[in-house]
């Protein structure tokens, strides 16, 4: 088994006003040649944005786009005439393929929205672009894995990409333990703290730390508080 620790501390970061940002990969005017990418988890962004702020119509292509928020609500609008709200508890994924634009906005007109973006490399390019959400019930993820994104095909009730990638969610009790088995033995993990403090892989890691494991085949996540993990698994 390898492991390489990420404390929250180091990751990048930029304040633009409106936009707190914190990088977990070079994004941006932020670079650092040893956190480019793990596999083919490309983005890892945990984004404070104020009311009524956002990004304005942008385009993308080529990526698998998953957001995440965490609190507060955030307006999608996109060129396939899609229009709505994400709040906590949903989950969206957006397929650029051969090219899409959109626009996202903090929902509120009084609250902060944080959310998390990933960008992961897709297995197929050029594709049409699509978009999906799915609102996932929080007593799903309490003291077990809850698989909100998967490859296509698969039995998992869960939002579908085109990547051989899992990403799973677990809210864990103070004490509880859960073991993780790697769905494909090629790939690897990186596990994200949302919130609280556990032991992975017998390391302590905090809220926003970060832990990258590869050449394993199961590991035990044991909460020290009550804790919130998310669970990339991607091929390496």
């Amino acid at each position: 088994m390898k492991t390489i620790l990420y404390p929250n501390k180091t990751r990048g970061n930029a304040d633009y006003g409106w936009l707190k940002a914190n990088y977990s990969f070079s994004f941006g005017n932020y670079f650092d040649p040893e956190r480019e990418q793990f596999g083919k988890l490309r983005v890892l962004n945990d984004d404070l944005i104020d009311p009524n702020k956002g990004f304005d119509t942008h385009a993308h292509r080529n990526m698998e786009i998953i957001s995440i928020p965490l609190s507060g609500s955030l307006t999608h609008k996109d060129s396939l005439n899609h229009e709505s709200v994400i709040k906590a508890g949903d989950i969206q994924v957006m397929s650029a393929g051969s090219g899409i634009q959109h626009s996202e906005y903090n929902a509120s007109k009084t609250e902060v929205c944080n959310l998390l973006q990933l960008w992961i490399f897709p297995n197929k390019t050029n594709i049409k672009p699509r978009y999906d959400q799915k609102k996932f019930p929080a007593e799903a993820e309490i003291n077990k894995f809850n698989t909100i994104v998967a490859p296509k095909d698969t039995s998992e009730n869960a939002l579908w990409i085109h990547q051989n990638a899992y990403l799973k969610i677990t809210s864990l009790e103070k004490d509880k333990m859960l073991k993780y088995s790697l769905t494909d033995t090629n790939n690897g993990i990186y596990a994200f703290v949302i919130s609280g403090n556990a032991s992975i892989a017998q390391i302590n890691l905090s809220k926003k730390d970060a832990l990258a494991i590869t050449e394993f085949e199961e590991i035990e996540i044991k909460a020290i508080t009550n804790t919130r993990i998310l669970i990339i698994e991607t091929p390496l």
